[in-house]
């Protein structure tokens, strides 16, 4: 039986399917007129090209595509568009596009045109390199001014830009084949994506440290221009490749360790709402609430109140997560909080505390805007919170704690979030940030080496915008990057991606792994007016409680086959161990677990895993 899209996703809105482009050995994948998957002899060269305009607070322009014209034959495609942009006060841009590919070579050409003038962050292409396989790996950098330097990949996530000043960039895809990325039209330089959990390195045009938003002037023309050149050394062969139908394999690895505990995230707008809810909260069973406390968003002493009630009811662990306003001092802002907590009779069994100021982005070339010494605010809250522990890092996501990178000497633990939308909301890229998300933990690690380190609220939904004025709305329920709510977080695709997301992070030995609410739009418990099964609950509960009761427990390393489409992981309990599958894609595979001591609770080595499916068997001992 077909799965329903809209258990999948939360949405019936159709996906526009990709066009498959061949050219000899060199293959592409065009979606919404931009090239995805880009595949030499069946191995991934570039992740993606796109041609991308984003607006004044970085959001992504999905520009209206017409006279889409498609020519393929053995040895060669096209395609030519005109793409439109329409932006606020009438204004708009026209972007003319033709993409060329040949036996080893690969060009994507665009002129944009705008009659009024046009006001944007950013206006170009954008060259997406995977990091699989890539990551601290050789490159070579040619520069805007014709030199050029033998260099390498970042393997640890890179703060600022690892290449500036860049005209192309050549890498070895497998011994005796290159790819070279040239770039035309203006100034390219690279960033680690890695920083926003995307899986990719990204090469963008226009230099971050001009200023922006800036303007398309009226009747300028913007030209520009990416090719991708193969070289192929090697004799005449085809690269061995698995095939689609081929089984999955699952292998036990070597890696073990403790499973970490669970947390929900309580915003004082949804206290009422999680109170009434607490039958649910009782049965999922986090070890710890995570309370959100801003003062400058109005919260006051009776959100506190309400969140003393609800702790009195739970016997979890509760934190509550700080933004301190540092409109006066730390230690005076510290000491009201803390007078608060007390009259509330609010006893937190940890604070993680931040300045406001620091969930905003600083891009590079930006001057870093006002703050107290954190040195100065950590003292503050150990003074306010005598005899809890305090914990520091980011509200925002890891990209601001690499960037800026605090002292941990007072900190009992370190926190930061994630998210998969920044760039992105397709299907593909945001399962794709899953391969970021050890990159992103070991590069904690080298950093604050064995400080407990805790992740989250981490949500498919962007629940706060470090990069422009405000996250996008979005009522109609579609897959936008940066939207504060996304349709698929009612659907299995975030039942999914939780039970991955927690995969992906085993082997950071992590304190405290939050991926949802309780209620509201990142809640475990859908809306009134929200079609769910399971007495309202969403999907995303069933992974949540899961993850909850195998919290402290053990875990071992499973080796997948095909880590991107099948992740696996063995949990190790008092009443012995259990295989946990998740599929990541859209298409039912076939596992083979016949490497695996199992126990016989499957007829045969094998078993059908549907799309975005969880299954989860007993082994034995």
């Amino acid at each position: 039986m077909k799965a329903d899209p809209f258990d999948l996703y939360g949405t019936r809105d159709a996906v526009t399917p990709q066009v498959r482009l061949r050219a000899g050995k060199l293959e592409v994948d065009l979606a919404n007129g931009n090239l995805r998957t880009i595949r030499y002899d069946g191995i991934e060269v570039l992740r993606a090209i796109s041609y991308l305009v984003r607006d004044r607070d970085w959001g992504t322009y999905s520009p209206e595509i017409a006279d889409l014209k498609v020519e393929q034959d053995d040895d060669l495609f096209k395609v030519s568009y005109r793409a439109q942009c329409d932006g606020p006060d009438d204004n708009s841009l026209v972007i003319d596009v033709m993409i060329l590919g040949q036996r080893g070579r690969l060009d994507f050409e665009a002129k944009a045109l705008s009659q009024t003038g046009f006001e944007t962050n950013r206006c170009g292409f954008c060259i997406l390199h995977p990091i699989v396989g890539v990551a601290g790996t050789k490159a070579k950098v040619e520069h805007v001014d014709g030199g050029s330097k033998a260099t390498q990949f970042p393997d640890l996530i890179e703060p600022w830009q690892p290449f500036k000043d860049m005209r192309a960039i050549s890498h070895e895809v497998v011994p005796g084949v290159t790819a070279e990325c040239r770039m035309e039209g203006d100034t390219f330089e690279m960033e680690d994506q890695r920083n926003w959990s995307d899986a990719s390195y990204k090469t963008y045009v226009r230099p971050l440290a001009l200023p922006w938003p800036y303007q398309i002037p009226a009747d300028q023309p913007v030209w520009q221009k990416t090719s991708l050149i193969i070289k192929d050394s090697r004799p005449e062969q085809r690269l061995a490749a698995k095939e689609k139908g081929e089984a999955i394999e699952l292998h036990l690895g070597a890696r073990t360790g403790t499973m970490p505990a669970i947390g929900l995230i309580i915003t004082p707008e949804e206290a009422d709402a999680s109170l009434s809810a607490k039958s649910v909260l009782a049965d999922i069973a986090p070890q710890e609430l995570l309370f959100h406390f801003d003062p400058g968003a109005g919260h006051d002493i009776e959100a506190l109140k309400r969140f003393a009630v609800i702790a009195a009811t739970y016997p979890g662990r509760s934190t509550l997560e700080i933004a301190l306003p540092c409109r006066q001092s730390p230690a005076s802002e510290a000491a009201d909080i803390a007078r608060q907590v007390r009259s509330a009779g609010f006893k937190p069994d940890a604070i993680m505390i931040s300045p406001s100021v620091d969930r905003q982005s600083t891009p590079p070339g930006s001057k870093w805007p006002d703050c107290p010494p954190l040195e100065e605010v950590y003292s503050a809250a150990h003074s306010a919170f005598s005899g809890i522990r305090i914990g520091g890092g980011m509200l925002s996501y890891f990209t601001e704690l690499n960037r800026k990178r605090v002292p941990d000497e007072k900190l009992a633990f370190i926190s930061h979030c994630t998210n998969p939308i920044v760039h992105a909301a397709d299907d593909l890229s945001v399962m794709q940030t899953l391969e970021a998300l050890p990159f992103i933990t070991r590069s904690v690690r080298a950093i604050y080496g064995t400080k407990h380190y805790r992740i989250g609220p981490s949500t498919i939904a962007m629940r706060q915008n470090p990069y422009g004025s405000r996250t996008m709305e979005n009522l109609s329920g579609g897959r936008i990057p940066m939207a504060n709510q996304d349709p698929r977080h009612n659907g299995r695709f975030a039942e999914a991606f939780a039970l991955a997301y927690a995969t992906s992070v085993l082997d950071a030995d992590l304190e405290c792994l939050t991926l949802s609410a309780l209620t509201g739009p990142f809640g475990l418990i859908a809306g009134a007016d929200e079609p769910t099964k399971e007495g309202g609950r969403r999907p995303l509960s069933n992974t949540v409680s899961m993850l909850a009761a195998l919290a402290g427990g053990g875990w071992r390393e499973c080796i997948s086959s095909s880590p991107s489409r099948v992740l696996a992981f063995a949990s190790i309990g008092r009443t012995g161990s259990q295989l946990h599958v998740v599929n990541l894609t859209s298409q039912e595979h076939i596992v083979d677990w016949s490497a695996l001591r199992a126990a016989p609770v499957h007829p045969g080595a094998r078993f059908a895993l549907p799309p975005l499916g969880i299954a989860s068997f007993p082994l034995s001992n």
